[in-house]
């Protein structure tokens, strides 16, 4: 029996999952190349290198659940504290940029700000109290301090913005890639879907087009160096804004797949290798640190509590 073994941390989930849910809008497979010419393709010799590539990524972690009183009920709603930065790469790696941000996320029209003796939790009212809603009402709070960080680290405006995972809410960022991780939707038909497997490090597929809400993109897939896996091994999507031209999405492509490469992780330094880029590997580690101590920030919360209830 022959198998192989994803070099992917299980501890992570998966890099892909087992089944691959199929995309319910048609990609347009015949951006760059017709349909029947689908090949691994080499970035070309002549690809531009940008002199500097700005890598964005943010954290967020859940402080406290609690319960909101307003009036005579209480709905459900978390604290959390997330933050924000950016790694500018331009012959050496700096962090730049970071934001840190704490929220109160919650349904209610009477929902207000919470002062702590370790900052001030916004309010974020929610359309309700659901799990989902909650953290999606979290993640595009990040996503709004991502774009902030964004805007602010590209200092020249010919940087390469590199963004960790889909574009989602911060698609409007001029130029920027989305750097997919982990696979859950098969958006290319069996034809097209093996020449992914077919990669070789450093290659990537043609440019494939999915026009769908909200917003339209470009993609292409990458493999990056790594150890040997399974067919899907090392491989990350990049998507590009749907507002731009073909032409200067290829080009975009290319130079992503030349530059992606030297950055990819080893898996004795990073157990999501090589996907987890060096350089968000560790800005995630630098901004989970400037988050603060978590029994400190719930210690603050508790009090914050009690103050709130005998003021009452």
């Amino acid at each position: 029996m022959k198998f192989t073994i994803d070099p992917w941390d299980p501890t992570y989930g998966s890099s892909v999952e087992s089944e691959l849910m199929q995309s319910a809008i048609e990609a347009e497979i015949a951006i760059e190349v017709e349909a029947e010419l689908w090949a691994p393709l080499d970035p070309p010799a002549g690809t531009a290198i940008p002199d500097a590539v700005v890598f964005v990524d943010g954290v967020r972690r859940v402080e406290a659940r609690a319960w909101i009183e307003q009036d005579e009920t209480a709905v459900p709603g978390i604290f959390a504290s997330y933050a924000a930065g950016a790694v500018r790469c331009d012959g050496v790696a700096k962090i730049v940029d970071p934001l840190v941000a704490r929220g109160l996320f919650a349904p209610g029209d009477r929902l207000g700000d919470i002062e702590t003796r370790h900052g001030r939790f916004v309010a974020f009212p929610t359309d309700d109290a659901t799990p989902q809603k909650l953290m999606k009402t979290l993640l595009s709070a990040m996503a709004d301090l991502e774009v902030q960080v964004a805007e602010r680290a590209r200092r020249a405006g010919d940087e390469l913005l590199l963004l960790d995972g889909p574009l989602k809410h911060r698609r409007h960022v001029p130029h920027a890639v989305g750097i997919v991780k982990t696979h859950d939707v098969k958006y290319l038909e069996p034809a097209q879907d093996r020449i992914v497997g077919a990669l070789e490090s450093g290659q990537r597929t043609p440019v494939f087009r999915v026009d769908a809400q909200p917003f339209s993109r470009y993609s292409w897939y990458v493999r990056l160096p790594g150890p040997p896996g399974g067919p899907w091994a090392g491989i990350v999507r990049c998507e590009a804004t749907g507002a731009l031209a073909p032409r200067a999405v290829v080009d975009l492509a290319d130079t992503v797949t030349a530059v992606l490469p030297p950055f990819a992780s080893a898996p004795h330094k990073d157990a999501r290798a090589p996907q987890n880029l060096y350089p968000i590997g560790g800005l995630e580690r630098d901004l989970r640190h400037r988050l603060g101590d978590a029994g400190v920030v719930y210690r603050a919360l508790r009090r914050a509590s009690g103050a709130a209830t005998s003021a009452v």
